[in-house]
C-alpha cells in the first residue's frame, strides 16, 4: 500500500469514529426534569432506519418490579422494564422526531424529539400538539 491508500484508510476509520460519536444510540441515564434524580437507563436503538429506546434498568430498587398500569392498548399492565418508550423517530438534521414517547407513570404517549447536546447530553422533549407545550428532560450518556 502506499501512503495515500493508507491516509486515505486513517481518514476514513477517524470519519467513521465522529459520526458514531454524534449518534443518539447508545445506553442513557434518565434524569427527572423535577427532581434532577437519576431514574433508569434507557437504550437507544435503530430499526428498520427508525429510533426506539427501551428500559433496561430501573435505578431504584423499590420501582424494578412496577408495572405500567396506565399505559394504553396492549403495553397496559406490562413490566416497565423492558418497556419501548420511544418510538419510530427519524434523523432530521440534527435532530431525531416524528415519533412518540411514552411516560410509563402516566401512561400517556406525547410527541417526541431528541437532540444531542455535545456528544455525552441528550435532550429529551416530550409535548403535545406543537413542541413550545411539553417537558425536556437532559439524559447522560453512560460509558
Amino acid at each position: 500500500m502506499n501512503k495515500s491508500n493508507v491516509l486515505g484508510l486513517v481518514l476514513f476509520f477517524m470519519m467513521t469514529l465522529c459520526v458514531q460519536g454524534q449518534s443518539v444510540v447508545g445506553k442513557w441515564k434518565t434524569i427527572d426534569d423535577e427532581t434532577g434524580k437519576a431514574k433508569s437507563i434507557v437504550e437507544i436503538y435503530e430499526r428498520s432506519g427508525k429510533i426506539y429506546g427501551k428500559i433496561i434498568d430501573i435505578l431504584d430498587a423499590e420501582k424494578k418490579k412496577n408495572l405500567c398500569v396506565n399505559c394504553p392498548g396492549d403495553e397496559k399492565n406490562k413490566p416497565v422494564l423492558g418497556l419501548v418508550i420511544i418510538k419510530g423517530l427519524t434523523k432530521d438534521g440534527n435532530e431525531y422526531n416524528a415519533g412518540k414517547i411514552l411516560d410509563p407513570t402516566s401512561g400517556k404517549l406525547y410527541k417526541c424529539f431528541l437532540a444531542l447536546e455535545g456528544n455525552d447530553k441528550l435532550k429529551v422533549r416530550g409535548y403535545v400538539g406543537v413542541a413550545l407545550f411539553g417537558r425536556t428532560q437532559t439524559w447522560n450518556r453512560v460509558k
